[in-house]
């Protein structure tokens, strides 16, 4: 075909270099993940993750024969070698079909470049890249792709076995190879060494390909220059000139301004190593390259894929005569590259810091100026994108000894600055639709008119295209962008790029090398279009960081950097924000691409998960700091400086004179100057700037999935509550030792109080996390299954208190409320007043709440329903005894006798006072629990206690069950023990008949009362008025009583009135029995034992003084009382 006859009309150039370029990023994806899988199978230690053919030992050998021969087929002469490849086509043939016809596609694509760059070389199209930048993009982008693609490929070990296998398994099966595979074999073999190859190709294309690089003359040189000019300039500056800041940014070359240094070194060091001929001839040519290799030592092929460039071009220009010079230059390039490079990409990284951090604070106060200012944030966003990918780059692939200029420990802080960039044009998006809005229509479509009539030539079609561009403008309006109307001028972007190409051909009627004004002018517009309809596809061209999705290691890397420096730890949440971006580096040529997904996901997961840890970390350091303030201001703590003041007033001297005096509490926070610096202090700057950065977004979207990074610190500040607060109990099984409830709460309170603070720094919701945590803490077992301090102080004081008070170790004293250590020769681990003063209850009623004081209750129960099992037993190896003492109660003589035969008597007293001791602990802490609710809810509690004290007498008893329940539940004290009801409900047995069982409780009652005159001859039953009580704990035995009685009876339908009538009767007779004995030894502790009757009847709601009066002489009681106060005055004297 002649020149002559090319239409570049019907050549639709613009057309095929957006196919072309799209499917050309595409092919290179499904290339880079054939050689990926390549290096996975050789990494592999697991056979079932390689292909067949890579394992079986007899294809070893195949394979081997098919590289060899590759690409000649010989079928006939080695049937023995291939009769093993005969079993297996099949399965090769499904296999490997996807890898065959990639290779086959990247043959296709090859040829569709190829007749596109014939078709440029013979219609002589003009290339210039500040005049029709698009059409010079992408030519140039699709060099590059098209050289990236074949030297990948080349990359690949397996390609040969791939296509000869497949080509052979094809052969054996239908009977003839595949039809493309000669052309395949051919190119495989033809592309070794595709750079050398390519040259030869290039030739022909030389004046065109370099046309359009030394167009690059203006703009790179603009590019690369050093940080100092940068700032000498005061680029990127908005305040450096406050009297133009809002004039719009203007450029003749707008898109040039952003675009990518790293495209243009690429562009530059492929494109003159395939026109290798003009270096040698145009000077500017020279500078361009070598400008290039002095910039960088390696370029991108390919997301992680690198071209070391000067070996490469060594390597090239070294056997090729007359080339001396420039493999000089390459030498003097590549030392310069390994000495400066890293300085000067550092200082250039610290100047964007500065310079974007300046942008992005103007911007967040004025976001007006995202209007006249965008193309300052976009060359922001570009030049900072740049460097971040050098970096990577190099970092990843490092040349010379000292690594200092590849290690970025800031580079946080550059892409947080990106981010707040990118973030403020999302949100202020429809500000700049606004403005460009009114731009294009009252600006724009005025001076593109202007010019398009001053055009002096202008043919019908180009004619037709410019005016739509004037319509389409001057049709736009602000109340669209105020109705929220969608704008697309991707119509009017790819006619530009039409009307380029159709001016761009050598024998165009209007030639746009004449009217460059008319190609900078249309830039600057399409520029403006984009403002207004392409802002997310604006942020990905400059500002994508996708590439960090392939260097996970190097990512990693510098999170951990981050999270460490307390300076950066305020932009580590720029690291789960750039996973947002690797959705951009994926292709539609290659769906099968989820596992950057799942990497995008997994990562974000992991930075969200560290950042969390290291507040909870922080937080909990400043927790354990201020539980040791809180701790010094103890009441235990006081002592020493209580006995220092007394000694001084008494003037006594104590210790040596040198003996430092003791720090105060507070002292810490008297500071001498404002320098000094503690740990509490650098653990709040360490927080505040690690929450600033889990504050700084509410939720982030990855890949379909919606991450909250406050959900991740309020998760982890839950599992750390929860474990703290359990390891403040200080619980040791081995030793049995705890924390004092006081000294818990508030070593909690204090946690509290910190984790309050933090709602300071992040907007969570701590309440819940509190509501969470100590809910849990008042069951048996949280969330996990783990005890709780419910579980482990119900256990401490069941299993060890109250196990010592059954052992004689530990006496209730009802005028202190407490329990009590007595003197005994093996001395306690513990203080049990410690433990069961009023302070301590209300203390474990705040910790456990009304759950788990009901928790404890129940377990206490247990314990008491187990009592009276035994109790029972021993009431039925006594039933005929009791029976007969129960009628014979006015016969002395007649009882003396049967309470001879009576067994296990002193058992039945000690079990009763073990359940009056339960019953006295019960009791402290359901009145503490009564003190703290009425503290914290008065009105509610009020309320329960009103309803239970005005239940009418003849209420249903079920339903007066359900008003003590309540009750109990707030602490109140009540007539009959619900809780206790219960217990003892679950132990009717199957074999007794409800009458039987009636009979045994009854008996149960008789049992004690005629039982009791024998606490008179026990040493330890001599009542103490200083205690109110008996040191071994009988004085118990009155509420054991009455409470036994009124949850039995309950449970039988009984009268519990006529029942304790009953007892106080065989009671009172009994101890009376004992007033005529004349046995010191049987009646030593007589009158303390009488009193016992007197506090039954104070203890019980159901028995009266009167009462008492008609069975036991008042005058007794009153002597009773005589002689033990005038006992414990001799005693005591």
């Amino acid at each position: 075909m002649s020149r002559g006859a090319l239409q570049p009309s019907q050549q639709k150039l613009a057309e095929k270099f957006t196919i072309l370029n799209d499917r050309g990023v595409g092919m290179l994806t499904r290339i880079y993940n054939i050689k990926k899988q390549g290096q996975v199978w050789k990494a592999c230690s697991d056979p079932k993750a390689k292909p067949s053919y890579l394992v079986d030992k007899n294809l070893e050998s195949v394979v081997k024969f098919i590289v060899r021969k590759f690409p000649a087929i010989e079928t006939r002469n080695n049937n023995q070698q291939l009769t093993q490849l005969q079993k297996e086509k099949s399965e090769i043939l499904k296999n490997l079909s996807l890898y065959y016809f990639t290779f086959v596609d990247v043959m296709e694509f090859k040829d569709n470049v190829s007749e596109l760059l014939n078709t440029i070389d013979a219609c002589q199209v003009f290339f210039d890249v500040t005049v029709n930048f698009d059409l010079t993009k992408n030519y140039l982008d699709l060099v590059v792709t098209y050289t990236t693609l074949m030297m990948l490929l080349s990359r690949i070990e397996e390609r040969k076995a791939i296509i000869g296998l497949y080509n052979y398994a094809h052969e054996m099966t239908h009977g003839a190879s595949d039809r493309e595979y000669p052309r395949l074999g051919q190119m495989i073999v033809d592309y070794e060494n595709p750079l050398k190859k390519m040259m030869e190709e290039f030739v022909p294309h030389g004046k065109s390909l370099s046309d359009a690089l030394i167009s690059l003359q203006m703009v790179y040189p603009r590019r690369n220059l050093s940080a100092d000019q940068w700032r000498n300039a005061q680029l990127l500056s908005l305040i450096s000139a406050p009297s133009t800041m809002l004039n719009p940014a203007q450029s003749d070359t707008m898109p040039c301004e952003y675009l990518s240094l790293d495209c243009m070194e690429k562009w530059i060091v492929f494109g003159f190593v395939l026109c290798h001929a003009v270096l040698n001839t145009d000077p500017a040519a020279l500078s361009l390259w070598k400008l290039a290799l002095q910039s960088s030592t390696c370029l991108c092929l390919f997301r992680d894929e690198v071209f070391h460039i000067h070996k490469a071009c060594e390597d090239l220009f070294v056997n090729i005569r007359g080339y001396n010079k420039r493999l000089n230059d390459i030498k003097e390039c590549k030392e310069q590259a390994l000495s400066q490079a890293g300085s000067m990409h550092r200082e250039r990284r610290k100047f964007l810091r500065s310079a974007l951090k300046e942008l992005a604070t103007v911007l967040s106060d004025q976001p007006g100026l995202l209007g006249p200012k965008a193309l300052f944030v976009f060359m922001a966003l570009s030049f900072a994108r740049d460097e971040i990918i050098w970096l990577l780059r190099h970092a990843d692939n490092i040349q010379k000894k000292s690594t200092d200029d590849f290690i970025d420990k800031h580079v946080a802080e550059l892409i947080f600055y990106m981010e707040e960039l990118r973030a403020h044009i999302r949100k202020y998006g429809p500000v700049m639709q606004r403005y460009y809005v009114q731009y294009l229509s009252g600006f724009d479509a005025v001076i593109l008119n202007e010019l398009v009539q001053n055009l002096s030539v202008c043919p019908e079609d180009e004619s037709i295209i410019m005016s739509s561009f004037v319509n389409t403008m001057t049709s736009l309006s602000v109340k669209q962008v105020e109705d929220g109307d969608m704008f697309d001028f991707r119509g009017m972007r790819l006619d530009w790029f039409r009307l380029q190409a159709y001016t761009s051909v050598s024998k165009a009627s209007l030639g746009i090398a004449d009217h460059r004004e008319l190609g900078k002018m249309m830039n600057t517009i399409i520029f403006h279009t984009k403002m207004v309809d392409s802002l997310v596809e604006m942020l990905v061209e400059t500002s994508d960081i996708s590439i960090f999705c392939f260097y996970s290691r190097a990512f990693e890397k510098m999170f951990q950097q981050c999270l460490e420096l307390p300076s950066q730890s305020r932009h580590s949440i720029s690291f789960p924000l750039l996973c947002t971006h690797f959705m951009s580096c994926t292709h539609e040529l290659c769906p099968e691409e989820h596992h950057i997904g799942d990497r995008s996901l997994s990562l974000c997961n992991m930075f969200l998960d560290e950042m969390a840890k290291q507040a909870r970390n922080l937080i909990t350091d400043i927790c354990t700091e201020q539980c040791t303030l809180s701790d010094q201001l103890l009441p235990k703590h006081c002592a020493k400086t209580i006995s220092q003041a007394v000694n001084k007033k008494s003037k006594k001297l104590t210790g040596k004179k040198g003996e430092p005096e003791r720090e105060k509490p507070g002292v810490e926070s008297m500071r001498k100057n404002r320098l000094l610096v503690t740990n509490l202090d650098k653990l709040h700057t360490a927080l505040s700037e690690l929450c600033f950065s889990i504050n700084y977004v509410p939720n982030m979207v990855v890949w379909e999935h919606t991450f909250t990074p406050r959900e991740y610190l309020t998760s982890h500040l839950e599992i750390r509550f929860t474990k703290s607060i359990v390891g403040m109990t200080m619980y040791n099984q081995a030793t049995q030792e705890i924390a004092k409830p006081s000294e818990l709460l508030t070593s909690v309170r204090s946690y509290m109080t910190v984790l309050q603070s933090i709602e300071n720094y992040v907007q969570i919701d701590i309440t819940r996390v509190f509501n969470n945590v100590l809910l849990q803490q008042t069951q048996h077992l949280d969330s996990h299954g783990e005890p709780t301090i419910t579980s482990l102080y119900t256990n401490w004081y069941l299993e060890t208190l109250l196990r010592q008070v059954s052992n004689g170790h530990i006496a209730y004293f009802p005028a202190m409320k407490a329990f009590v250590n007595l003197p005994t020769e093996n001395e306690l681990t513990f203080n049990a007043e410690e433990y069961s003063d009023i302070s301590e209850m209300r203390s474990l009623s705040e910790l456990l709440g009304p759950y788990g004081m009901k928790f404890l209750s129940e377990s206490l129960m247990w314990h008491i329903s187990s009592q009276v099992a035994e109790l029972k037993k021993l009431v039925v190896d006594n039933v005929e005894v009791l029976n007969q003492m129960r009628t014979s109660f006015d016969k002395p003589e007649q009882m003396a006798a049967l309470f001879k035969k009576l067994s296990s008597v002193d058992s039945v007293l000690k079990r009763m006072t073990i359940i009056g001791v339960i019953l006295s602990f019960r009791s402290l802490a359901q009145e503490a629990l009564r003190d703290v609710l009425s503290f914290h809810i008065p009105f509610l509690v009020s309320s329960v206690e009103d309803f239970k004290d005005h239940i009418p007498r003849e209420t249903d008893m079920k339903v007066a069950m359900n008003v003590y329940e309540l009750s109990s539940a707030a602490g109140l004290p009540c007539e009959i023990d619900p809780a206790l009801v219960v217990a003892l409900s679950s132990q009717k047995s199957e074999n007794i008949s409800p009458e039987e069982e009636y009979k045994i409780a009854c008996l149960l009652m008789v049992f004690v009362a005629v039982s009791m005159p024998t606490l008179a001859s026990n040493v330890m039953s001599q009542y103490s008025p200083a205690i109110e009580g008996h040191c071994n704990n009988i004085h118990c035995l009155a509420k054991a009583v009455n409470q036994i009685a009124a949850a039995l009876f309950t449970i039988h339908k009984g009268s519990i009135e006529d029942r304790l009538k009953e007892f106080l009767a065989l009671a009172s007779s009994s101890l009376l029995k004992i007033g005529q004995e004349t046995d010191k030894m049987t009646t030593r502790n007589r009158e303390s034992v009488y009193l016992l009757l007197d506090m039954i009847v104070q203890e019980s709601p159901f028995l009266t003084m009167d009462l008492l009066e008609s069975c036991f002489p008042y005058v007794l009681l009153r002597n009773a009382y005589h002689a033990v106060y005038k006992q414990s005055i001799n005693s005591s004297a």
